[in-house]
């Protein structure tokens, strides 16, 4: 008998829904975060906001700026800056091919979503190319197509 297949369980925190307006995301990277005990419980009660957050190289690794966690409102310890830069916890391999992206003229790495995976704190990241406001009015038009679209559709077979 063979044992059934370990689902991961994703508990969503927050999500950037306005990056994928503003840019054309080409891939995505998971992410571990540095954080400290309080952050973590802030997460839990998810109270951030990722709306501005976006991932800068330095020497030492790949930094997130922009992401807002609210101070814990029972934190004994010191007080943490929301608005911190956090380390992203990658493998070497893909620290260098991002760094060598962001590198490109024209690229940006924007956090999509932030979640807990098995426990973990995890941020997706996307590798994205700003849009042109021709661009967005294209995008908004073809979702709203393809949403009359599956109206008729529903209704045609609705009976």
């Amino acid at each position: 008998m063979t044992k059934p297949e370990k689902q991961d369980k994703v508990e969503a925190v927050a999500t950037n829904r306005k990056a994928r307006h503003d840019y054309f995301i080409t891939d995505t990277y998971e992410a571990g975060l540095a954080l400290e005990g309080p952050e973590v419980k802030s997460l839990r009660l998810k109270q951030a906001t990722l709306t501005s957050a976006f991932v800068r190289a330095e020497k030492d690794g790949l930094y997130l700026y922009g992401l807002h966690i609210a101070p814990y409102a029972y934190n004994t310890l010191k007080e943490i800056d929301p608005l911190r830069t956090r380390k992203l916890l990658l493998r070497a391999p893909e620290i260098r091919k991002l760094s060598g992206a962001l590198a490109t003229k024209g690229m940006a790495l924007v956090a999509l979503e932030v979640y807990f995976k098995n426990g973990w704190a995890k941020v997706l990241l996307g590798l994205a190319k700003g849009k042109r406001s021709a661009d967005k009015h294209e995008s908004i038009k073809k979702r709203d197509l393809d949403r009359e679209m599956r109206r008729e559709y529903k209704d045609k077979f609705k009976g």
